[in-house]
């Protein structure tokens, strides 16, 4: 072997480093660029939240490092493509036994007929701390198979560049951050966003909130998120194939649009928010069927298989329960009223409207902690699906997914909606 052929492999691990550390530095520019800028609500809101916030300038330090030292292992390439899936789902069911570990020895402490739990529990923790030490050594060779996988899937779908995506599929399985969401209380809108830590209460939650209403006169409500389109992007830790394939795919495009006009304009106003997040939830749905159909086929949910050809006829139609209970227009319903209610300036009966709302969804068996202008403010902009939900009339959403139907490749529809700066240039684009 000559001097050229041993040089080779090391030129290409370096130009791995050198192009991860320049799309992190792109992304986070580009992040930064996004932020809320300062003024009296962020004061007097951080003023609350400053030493519950979550840290993402370390958190991206660590999970870049870690995803260079995976590189330099890069354990996954010596086996087959049916190996390294089977790795992936021995890493979620390893997920599932850590969760029950935890859950028994949770059962042992709020037992109040156990006197000694830590005596009771000894061996159960011996056995979780075995567990989580196997699901610590499993989950980096699953995060750095799946992100291949995603990988294969956007070149396929011609989501590359000269034969490279940009950004590369880099994702960590993490303790998601919550989300702390403000809107005016006299209209439906995210005027701010903060981190706050993954393990923050859910009573410092209501306190929060409450504070933020009665002192700065602002609807709050902390949610919960399953990822963040950080860089490598965070991914909350699940047991399930399908929702974390739609994900780590829904985070990609985040990444992928943020270095785009779209992305950069996230924070713009509330129509580019529902842009992006229409866009994808889309997006990522289509990427997630795409890498369980060649990778996990056996775990492709049933609605989305096509349907066998039969010779006999199709069975009769079943009436719709007429009585049954449906959440998205039950939703779609309130987050209309709730709208008209505000536009007259009834404020005040909009909020008691909201919460007499909120013990007709707990009464027919949906648990929503409060429902108010924050909480539409967040879920309205999640609009890809028909119906509306908390999206009510709102005709953004509907908009993206009609531009949507006109394209054939996704890579055709993403490379064209990057571009987009306004609601009206969506239209625009759907006339012409």
């Amino acid at each position: 072997m000559n001097f050229s052929a041993k040089l080779l492999p090391h030129l290409r691990r370096l130009w791995h480093f050198v192009r991860l550390a320049f799309i992190l530095t792109a992304v986070l520019f580009t992040l930064g660029g996004a932020a809320v800028p300062p003024g009296g609500l962020l004061s007097g809101v951080r003023g609350l939240t400053r030493q519950i916030e979550f840290d993402y300038g370390t958190w991206t330090l660590d999970a870049a490092l870690a995803k260079l030292n995976g590189w330099a292992l890069s354990l996954s390439r010596f086996l087959s493509p049916e190996a390294q899936s089977q790795i992936v789902l021995e890493t979620l069911a390893q997920v599932r036994r850590v969760n029950a570990l935890e859950a028994e020895v949770l059962l042992i402490y709020a037992d109040p007929a156990i006197t000694y739990p830590d005596e009771a529990s000894r061996t159960l923790l011996a056995t979780l701390r075995n567990e989580q030490a196997r699901l610590d050594a499993l989950a980096p060779i699953a995060e750095d198979i799946l992100q291949a996988q995603l990988l294969d899937i956007l070149q396929g779908a011609g989501l590359d560049t000269l034969g490279e995506v940009i950004p590369p599929s880099l994702f960590k399985t993490s303790d998601v951050p919550y989300s702390l969401v403000v809107s005016p209380r006299e209209e439906i809108r995210q005027a701010l966003d903060v981190s706050l830590l993954p393990d923050t209460t859910t009573e410092t939650m209501e306190e929060l909130e409450t504070r933020i209403f009665d002192e700065l006169d602002h609807s709050a409500l902390v949610v919960p998120i399953g990822g963040i389109g950080t860089y490598p992007t965070m991914v909350r830790q699940t047991t399930d194939i399908v929702w974390l394939t739609e994900v780590i795919s829904h985070e990609w495009i985040h990444n992928f649009l943020t270095l785009h006009p779209l992305g950069i304009n996230y924070y713009t106003n509330a129509e580019l928010r529902t842009i992006n997040e229409t866009t994808a939830s889309l997006a990522g749905k289509e990427l997630g069927l795409m890498i369980l159909g060649k990778y996990y086929p056996d775990h492709v949910p049933l609605e989305t298989e096509p349907a066998a050809e039969e010779s006999t006829p199709p069975p009769e139609e079943i009436e719709p329960d007429p009585n049954a209970f449906d959440f998205r227009t039950e939703m779609r319903i309130t987050r209309v009223e709730v709208d008209r209610l505000l536009a007259e300036g009834q404020i005040e009966a909009a909020e008691s409207y909201m919460e007499a709302r909120r013990q007709f969804f707990w009464d027919n068996g949906y648990l929503i902690r409060k429902l108010n202008q924050a909480y539409f403010a967040f879920y309205g902009a999640y609009n890809d699906d028909p119906g509306g939900g908390a999206s009510g009339e709102d005709p953004v959403g509907p908009a993206v997914v009609a531009l949507r139907s006109q394209f054939d490749a996704l890579a055709d529809f993403l490379r064209t909606i990057a571009w987009v700066t306004s609601f009206e240039g969506v239209l625009e684009l759907l006339s012409g």
